[in-house]
């Protein structure tokens, strides 16, 4: 790992980002106002209580437990190993997109070349259980877009993912390259069978990165994290097959809320996982027949980007039968059945809040909140509407006035 930051400074952003139990959010405001964690965490308690609340001020004064520095030696250990790279925001290889999207990670692990990182980039998602045209389709849009200089983001998974993972090598060296965004630890690759997929994109100057401590395993709470870095490392997104409940149209949403562009694929109207594309075409996002739909939109293709209206898209307005198959990768249907599994589930009522409330109200570190809140979303307890408020969603015939104990998952 190339040594841009000291030891003492490469610590204390690496403690920061494996202690779960300070906050990242709150413990990175802190370090700002002592101008980084290095700081931060030479400050006397009573320096801290000046700046941050007492249970905060306490857990940054203290020493790391032992769980935190057998994290922290595990993540320094790995990064000096050949072609491997931890990046936090001070670090000058942490990706500019990234660094611009809200709750962006506070350390990646990166494994491979850090100059696809400097690139343009489309991010093209879809459904694991993807047809042979969606997964022609991918690797074909792929393949171009990386021969005119666009870098390919996606997560890894079955179907389209691996296809635009693949059409994007099959640029080759000419092309742009291509990221892979885990949802596991930079040392698990999942699904086992994307093995094979991974050791190629190494080995043709790719990159592979994640947010997750090493050892993470697939659980479902950590694939929208994942979706959150695709959607925040590219210009645009671009889904080709999509169930109308599913991650996919999540990471479009999440793409429009950071102002990023919205492309979609129209398939048969006689497909399900046409009607994901069809929804988002639906709420303005562009319909793309050929990749000049795409370069004519994006700064790569004529210098400057091009702002179209999107709405983002309600996610009520994008659940389909409770029958169908959304593109969920880890084990299990939903992260969160019955709601009430989820800590966040008791912050949000029937009237719609912003998520600043609900950061208040249930105390959750953001990148948490976020991966509950999606969760929830694709699980069709909760709705967001085209303001970014969220409310649970009423099931028919429910009485208004029945109590939580009284409610059915």
């Amino acid at each position: 790992m190339a040594n841009h930051s000291t030891d003492d400074e490469l610590y204390a952003w690496v403690r920061l980002a494996c202690d779960e139990t300070l906050g990242t959010a709150q413990a990175l405001k802190v370090a700002q106002d002592f101008g980084g964690p290095r700081q931060m965490f030479s400050q006397p308690l009573n320096a801290l209580r000046d700046v941050a609340p007492e249970p905060l001020a306490t857990l940054i004064a203290a020493a790391p437990s032992a769980l935190v520095s057998r994290r922290i030696e595990q993540a320094i250990a790995w990064s000096i190993q050949p072609g491997h790279a931890l990046l936090h925001p001070a670090h000058p290889d942490y990706p500019a997109m990234l660094l611009q999207a809200p709750g962006h990670p506070a350390l990646l692990f990166a494994q491979g070349h850090l100059g696809c990182l400097r690139r343009e980039a489309l991010a093209i998602v879809g459904s694991r259980n993807a047809t042979a045209d969606g997964e022609d389709n991918a690797r074909a849009f792929a393949r171009r877009l990386a021969q005119h200089g666009l870098c390919i983001v996606s997560g890894l998974a079955l179907g389209i993912d691996a296809a635009a993972h693949r059409g994007a090598l099959d640029a080759g060296p000419e092309g742009a390259g291509t990221i892979a965004v885990l949802g596991t630890g930079a040392d698990l690759i999942y699904p086992t069978s994307n093995a094979a997929l991974a050791a190629r994109i190494l080995a043709q100057e790719g990159l592979i990165i994640t947010e997750l401590p090493l050892g993470s395993p697939p659980r479902s709470a950590n694939f929208p994290r994942r979706n959150r870095i695709v959607a925040g490392l590219a210009r645009g997104v671009l889904v080709v097959e999509a169930a109308q409940r599913s991650g996919s149209l999540i990471t479009a949403r999440l793409a429009a809320d950071m102002g990023r562009e919205v492309f979609a694929i129209p398939g048969s109207i006689h497909s399900p996982l046409s009607r994901g594309p069809h929804a988002l075409i639906q709420q303005g996002a562009k319909l793309v027949e050929q990749e000049a739909d795409i370069l004519g939109e994006l700064p790569c293709a004529n210098g400057q980007q091009h702002h179209r209206p999107f709405a983002p898209v309600a996610a009520a307005q994008l659940r389909g039968n409770h029958g169908e198959e959304g593109d969920h990768d880890a084990p299990g249907k939903h992260a969160v059945v019955p709601p009430h599994a989820s800590p966040l589930w008791p912050a949000i009522g029937y009237d719609p809040v912003t998520e600043d409330t609900l950061q208040q109200r249930s105390g959750l570190l953001p990148a948490i909140l976020q991966a509950e809140m999606l969760a929830l979303e694709l699980a069709g307890h909760v709705r967001r509407g085209l303001d970014g408020r969220v409310s649970r969603v009423r099931r028919p015939g429910r009485p208004r006035t029945r109590t939580e104990s009284q409610e059915r998952p």
